[in-house]
Formats: structure tokens, sequence, C-alpha cells
């Protein structure tokens, strides 16, 4: 995958987008990310990047020229410039979901704003806008990184075990079940004996319970719209009685 953020602080990206799981993923030759300081492309004397909002108003606003020419340098090394991301707030929530689809996607390039917003302009070079939620960040960089951190972790081999995602909260539509390590015994906290009993079928079903109750008890929302079966509904029932 090709990534191509347009930031004004790049040097924000170095440590986050070189370590980990993610600077492995570029390493192997799985990722490449590119950061280009859309700056370097305005054409006023001063380098400014912002101007006043016609009409008037408090804030500065993100010109369109830096932005549009930064984008055609990018899209001019990748003709396929595939989804263009624009965190704003008013875009469509970031989820597991969004993660997925932008997983499978061979280039994506992010625009992070800073100041009072954008020129209305820049939104027709955009094929996607983002928010991760109902608050407000000094700029998109940080936004930026976590929809990469999530979304990169998806591709495959990037992931030590890539059935790893898959059991992942919000991937199967609710949250993980609670998972144990060694020793068996800590401290007298006991591991279910489920789990240590090699019964591969009842512990599937021990899972399923436990993501289930744990979903019913923390986010009981996400139930919702989740196509429940027969079983489900008889532990629903029994956590219920327990309340």
């Amino acid at each position: 995958m090709q990534i191509d953020i347009l930031s004004l602080f790049p040097e924000m990206f170095d440590g986050p987008m070189n370590s980990s799981m993610i600077g492995k993923a570029q390493e192997n030759g799985i990722l490449n990310i590119d950061v280009t300081d859309f700056r370097d492309y305005t054409t006023n004397k001063q380098h400014h990047v912002d101007d006043t909002p016609y009409g008037g108003g408090a804030g500065m606003l993100l010109q369109a020229q830096p932005i549009f020419d930064a984008l055609d340098a990018v899209q001019e090394k990748h003709p396929e410039p595939g989804k263009v991301i624009l965190l704003d707030p008013a875009g469509r929530q970031f989820n597991q979901k969004v993660a997925e689809e932008l997983a499978q996607e061979k280039h994506l390039t992010f625009i992070c704003g800073h100041y009072e917003g954008y020129d209305e302009r820049i939104r027709t070079r955009v094929t996607d806008e983002i928010s991760l939620g109902d608050y407000v960040l000094t700029g998109g960089e940080l936004a930026t990184m976590v929809i990469i951190d999530a979304t990169v972790r998806l591709l495959p081999n990037v992931l030590g075990n890539d059935e790893s995602a898959v059991g992942d909260s919000f991937s199967t539509g609710l949250l993980e079940y609670p998972q144990y390590t060694r020793p068996a015994d800590f401290r007298g906290m006991k591991v279910p004996e489920v789990l240590t009993s090699g019964n591969h079928q009842k512990i599937a079903e021990w899972r399923r319970k436990e993501s289930l109750r744990r979903t019913f008890e923390r986010r009981p929302d996400l139930l919702e719209d989740f196509p429940l079966t027969d079983q489900d509904r008889k532990w629903l029932r029994e956590f219920k009685t327990q309340k």
C-alpha cells in the first residue's frame, strides 16, 4: 500500500510511522509512506498557506492553491490516487468498518488541516471526509496517525498472525472476549478451567458467550443491529437476570 500525507508538520510522523508494526511493514515492503509539506508548494512570497475568510469571521482558512499543487505532485508520481481523505469534523465517523474498507485500497492520501478550516474548493479534490469523533484537535496529524494504524494492521502479513485482526473488538461486531496467559494461577486469580481443557468446541462457545457478555455490559448499543442467534438470545436473558 502507498500512503501519502499532506501536512504542515511532517516531523510529527517520524516516530509513530517508523516504529512498531507500521515501521516493520515499511521495512518489509508491504507499505510505503511519504509525507509532503504542502507549504513547499505555496506561491506566496512569505510562504503563507492560510488567509482570512471572505465575508469575515474568526480564524484563518487553508488556501486551495498549495494543497491543489501538492496533490498534483503526488498524483503525478501515482497516477491512480485511490482515496483522497480530508480529516474534518463534518466527515463520517471513523470505526472498524471504515478501517476495513480503507485496507482494501492500494493508495491513500490524507490531507491534514490546521487553523479554522479549509477553503471549500479543496473538497473538490477529496473522495472521503473522515472524523475521529465529536471533539476538536489542533490539526489532522494525530487523527491521520490513528486511521493509518487501524488500517495498516489489517493488511496481510503486517501482524505476526493474520487471524489476530479477525477476532479484534468491533471486527466481529462484538467486543473481544477476556484473554489470559501464563501462569494459570496468579495471586489467587485463576484462568477459567475451560481455557485449559483442550476442548476447542467448549472454548469457542465460552469465548462467544463472554464476548457477548462484555458487549452487553459495556457497549449494549452495539447489539441493536447485531444478528443474534437463538443461543445468543438465551445468554442475553441470562445476563439480564444477573444484573
